[in-house]
């Protein structure tokens, strides 16, 4: 990795004036006149894909798949073969967004690495699995804290084996709408207020991580053995009909690699941020490598004090199945006789999963308004409005709706509503890949880097990035347990494929007809 002396782009290097901003300088290069308040500092914008990334929102919603699927073996070595490969992704995406400093982020990137053949249609296809993957984010995010929330009230009412209070799917999905009004008003208000909050929900996750991994093995009049969190391998997988090691090991792998999602958030802040060429891939690189080194730390420490794993997992147990908890509950309630301190913990575990979806929101919105800028979305005028605190306030409440729309399957089944969530992972990263890929191939000659570059191993690491996309995106189309029936399907091929035809189909239709990739709006 090296750092150059000046901003360049998909072509020549430029001269610009290290006494102004040089974000701003290159944004203007680039054919965008500044209409966003760029106000946001490096620790502002590392801080919004920190609290994406969200190591207690990310472990704890899929602590079951990773119990599940190999148990604490696979959660511990697993964290970090998911984590380097992520970094691979993540460095690429940066040496990227030092070069195309926009808040259009990954689309805008496709259209200037494909040429101007592909442009148009690159851009549109990794605008939409982007745009469409941050909505899914956002949607399993807040529904995550919705269920838990239902779990919270659950175990403070007596727990299920005490006869405590079960809301019901219609409740929960209340829960969910709730919390995206709330979410959508925060971000109606100036930059300088998110990026306080940003920066206090980032430290909110790491606080609140080393609070739980020293607590709770603490509180536990049990806890496992280092032989078992380090070597342990579940293969009792509920039953799922899988003998496989190596498969099951792979399964498990999908806790961690949701856990590293929307880190291109800091891609999308850039409009925002002060020198944005330098400050937003410090923001990707360092939201990841935190990531894995503090959820790492609290993996082995809540894994510390589980013993039972099948009884983790029972639907029987007082959290109703919901592992995390129940061990968080079962803590506290061996040692104090009351489960009120594990309750507790969860408290601060929701309030990491709040401020995530409330970071997510963030930056939903602003892929949603550049993308409206560059007219690739119907109604392209209404959602690239900004307001007096020059924030783009139809975007915010656009995400937030249809975070909501998306939820709505929860109603009839949630094996539909993991089908729509599925996207947020899968979806995602093959957005995060396509810029990359147009980066090793069609411009692997005629890129040139911004102020942060991988020199001689960009194109290597580049490689490795896709490879893995490619790699997962296959994976976890795999199906989950067998023999296969439409209540065991993997829907995650279904949806993404639902997605991808989609977007072809209104590329051959329509789009192919009038969208031109990004479309610059600077003045004269």
């Amino acid at each position: 990795m090296t750092w150059n002396r000046s901003p360049a782009g998909g072509g020549s290097a430029v001269t610009v004036d290290h006494s102004d901003d040089t974000g701003l300088a290159r944004l203007r290069e680039l054919g965008y006149r500044q209409e966003l308040k760029r106000d946001l500092s490096v620790l502002s914008n590392f801080a919004f894909s920190f609290s994406i990334i969200s190591v207690l929102t990310g472990v704890t919603t899929l602590y079951n798949t990773g119990l599940n699927f190999g148990g604490p073996a696979t959660m511990t070595f697993g964290w970090f073969v998911a984590g380097a490969f992520t970094m691979a992704v993540g460095a690429s995406m940066a040496e990227i967004c030092s070069s195309f400093p926009t808040s259009g982020g990954l689309y805008y990137w496709s259209a200037r690495l494909s040429g101007k053949r592909w442009a148009p249609f690159a851009s549109w296809i990794t605008g939409w699995f982007n745009v469409v993957g941050q909505w899914a984010v956002t949607t399993s995010v807040d529904y995550s804290l919705a269920q838990l929330i239902q779990v919270i009230i659950l175990l403070a009412t007596g727990g299920k084996t005490g006869g405590g209070y079960v809301a019901s799917k219609y409740m929960v999905l209340g829960f969910h709408a709730a919390i995206l009004l709330s979410h959508a008003v925060i971000n109606s208000l100036p930059i300088s207020c998110l990026s306080f909050l940003g920066q206090f929900a980032a430290a909110w996750n790491v606080l609140g991580v080393f609070v739980l991994m020293i607590a709770v093995p603490t509180v536990a009049t049990e806890r496992a053995s280092a032989e078992f969190v380090f070597t342990h391998f579940n293969t009792d997988n509920d039953g799922a009909g899988i003998r496989s090691s190596l498969y099951i090991f792979v399964l498990g792998l999908l806790m961690s690699q949701y856990t590293f999602t929307g880190y291109d958030a800091s891609a999308h802040m850039t409009e925002e941020t002060k020198n944005a060429d330098k400050n937003g891939p410090i923001g990707i690189i360092s939201a990841i490598g935190i990531s894995i080194l503090v959820g790492w730390g609290y993996i082995l420490g809540i894994t510390f004090a589980v013993k039972d794993i099948p009884y983790l997992l029972s639907p029987d147990n007082d959290a109703g199945g919901y592992a995390i908890a129940e061990v968080f509950y079962l803590a506290f309630k061996s040692r104090y006789g009351s489960g009120v301190g594990g309750i507790v913990c969860l408290g601060i575990v929701a309030v990491a999963i709040y401020l995530c979806g409330m970071s997510s929101v963030t930056s939903n919105s602003r892929m949603a308004y550049a993308f409206s800028r560059d007219g690739a979305m119907p109604f392209s005028s209404v959602w690239h409005k900004v307001n007096r605190q020059d924030v783009p306030i139809n975007a915010v409440w656009l995400s937030a709706f249809i975070a909501l729309c998306m939820a709505l399957p929860s109603l009839g089944s949630l094996v539909a509503f993991q089908a729509m969530v599925s996207i947020a992972t899968v979806g995602l990263y093959i957005s995060y890949a396509l810029p990359v890929l147009f980066r090793v191939t069609l411009a692997r000659k005629c890129f040139v880097p911004g102020p942060f570059s991988l020199g001689r191993y960009g194109v290597m690491v580049g490689w490795v990035a896709v490879l893995w996309v490619a790699t997962i995106s296959v994976l976890f189309s795999l199906p989950v347990a067998y023999p296969v029936t439409k209540d065991t399907l993997n829907y995650t091929p279904v949806a993404v494929g639902g997605l991808f035809f989609l977007v072809i189909a209104s590329w051959v239709l329509s789009a192919r007809h009038w969208f031109t990739g990004p479309i610059t709006n600077l003045d004269g």
